[in-house]
């Protein structure tokens, strides 16, 4: 059994064979072709390291520890003989293997999606590789760096943080792709944040080498649209907008031709970059996580809503089905009854028929009505409003001798069914709670309408005697048995002074 394991085991590595070439071959390339571009400000490679570590799934790391030694062998074995072969060895090998513990130790945050990972990620890898190779060259190079050791530290690990920053978020939006709303990124303000950075980038690199000052300003303006898609896209945007800037800042600097470049005036907006930077990707980052605790408790909300309505509606489905039956049951006696007294006329007994005639009509009637309570079936022909005005539960209300005329306006049928069922059953508990706890004559009010492509229905109950208000029980009742219903379309249940008011919308 174990010996089949590592036959499977040994056949998979020699299937990730030639992809593992590929990747190490790209990866030193990659490595080559961007320290020609590089500054010490700006050490590129750095970003890449740490950019192929977020892409490549961990099987892939030791491809790539490859090419890193293989881009070092190409780089660093004609400088054996001036700094030494430990210098040489040690150095090549202690940079990735640095970067690929801290990236390996942050994978969980990666795959909680908890973006602020990545500035500690950033800040580390340039903390340990900067500072661990100038250490190393003063320990190993015959005659150590010039400059102050600070000095110099300061400006490694700012290069190769600027790196991190500049290239890893565009490595992470490419692992997320399947996570940009794309959509969200067509609107107009994005656009124009867009356009707005990429132009004042574009005019800091037509800009003559003479207007150091002008650059200088366009290059701190470029922060302003920054600030704007981070605002407008959380995280997404400054990780989209921070490699931007970075990139045109890099390119607008004045260089040697060499890697170890250095312009004071571009490295103190780096500064600043680097700062504005780390600032607004955190910012992005919280920005991030209350729009997806918004979209997960927005998309809760409507689960809830989705729920509540389907139950009401099969529960109003159920009760409809029991009327039908009782009233096939009804019509069944009503036959049954009328045969019953055309016998007994027919033997001559026309006062015992008459009665009985008088009891069953009088007892049809009350049984109609309170399966009319149960469901009202009239709604489905004549809406909301005569329902409430034909139906049995109109005739209980009449019986009261506390209801006033009603005030109904607008066109219900409009609504759907659903919605006029549940404003029928929200309308009728907040009576009959206001009938049982609050004395005097009560009122409803009922308007119906459309807003734009919303249409709804606002229900008002309440007592006649505006200078009485209702009792805090009551508020608390209806409050609890009301919004139920009403949260299930979408609507609210207020209680203010002397009414209930309720809103239901489609």
């Amino acid at each position: 059994m174990s010996d089949s394991k590592l036959v499977r085991g040994f056949q998979a590595r020699l299937l990730e064979l030639p992809e593992g070439l590929l990747v190490a071959a790209l990866y030193a390339a990659a490595c080559w072709a961007s320290r020609q571009v590089s500054l010490e400000q700006l050490f590129l490679p750095a970003g890449i390291r740490v950019a192929a570590l977020l892409v490549c799934r961990p099987s892939m790391w030791p491809y790539l520890l490859l090419g890193e030694y293989a881009y070092f062998a190409h780089l660093r074995i004609p400088l054996m003989e001036k700094y030494g072969l430990d210098w040489v060895v040690i150095s090549s090998a202690y940079q990735f293997p640095v970067a690929a513990i801290i990236v390996y130790v942050h994978r969980r945050s990666i795959a909680s999606k908890t973006d602020t990972w990545l500035l500690i990620v950033a800040l580390a890898v340039a903390t340990l590789v900067g500072v661990g190779n100038l250490a190393l060259a003063h320990a190993l190079w015959p005659s150590p760096p010039a400059g102050g050791f600070a000095t110099v530290a300061s400006r490694n690990v700012i290069g190769q943080y600027m790196a991190i920053l500049t290239i890893s978020p565009l490595a992470l939006l490419w692992v997320r792709r399947e996570e940009i709303d794309r959509k969200s990124w067509r609107g107009l303000p994005t656009t124009y944040a867009a356009i707005s950075l990429l132009t004042l980038g574009a005019l800091s690199v037509v800009l003559p080498k003479e207007s150091t000052t002008e650059r200088a300003i366009i290059q701190l303006l470029m922060a302003m649209p920054l600030i704007a898609l981070t605002c407008l896209q959380g995280w997404w945007g400054a990780a989209i907008g921070m490699p931007i800037m970075s990139i045109f800042v890099r390119i607008s600097t004045p260089v040697t031709g060499l890697p170890e470049s250095f312009d004071l005036d571009s490295f103190r907006i780096q500064l600043l970059v680097a700062v504005a930077g780390t600032a607004l990707l955190a910012l992005g980052s919280r920005i991030t996580h209350h729009y997806r605790q918004y979209v997960v408790q927005a998309r809760a909300k409507r689960e809830a809503i989705l729920n509540a309505r389907s139950s009401h509606c099969t529960s109003e489905r159920e009760l409809r089905n029991r009327v039908v039956s009782l009233r096939s049951i009804g019509d069944k006696l009503d036959v049954a009854l009328s045969d019953t007294v055309e016998w007994m006329r027919a033997k001559g007994h026309h006062e015992v028929a008459n009665s009985l005639l008088n009891v069953a009509t009088v007892h049809s009637r009350q049984f109609r009505e309170q399966a009319n309570m149960v469901y009202p079936t009239t709604m489905e022909h004549v809406g909301l409003y005569l329902a409430l005005q034909v139906g049995g539960i109109g005739d209980a209300w009449e019986q009261t001798d506390r209801m006033a005329q009603p005030f109904l306006v607008g066109d219900p049928c409009r609504l759907s069914l659903d919605l006029q069922l549940t404003a029928y059953r929200a309308l009728t508990e907040a009576v009959s709670l206001l009938l049982e706890n609050e004395p005097g004559q009560l009122k409803i009010r009922a308007r119906c309408g459309q807003v734009g492509a919303s249409r709804g229905i606002v229900v008002t109950v309440g007592t006649l005697d505006s200078r009485r208000c209702l009792s805090r029980s009551t508020v608390t009742m209806a409050i609890g048995r009301l919004s139920g219903r009403t949260q299930a379309y979408g609507g609210t249940v207020q209680c203010r002074r002397n009414r209930i008011r309720m809103f239901f919308r489609e």
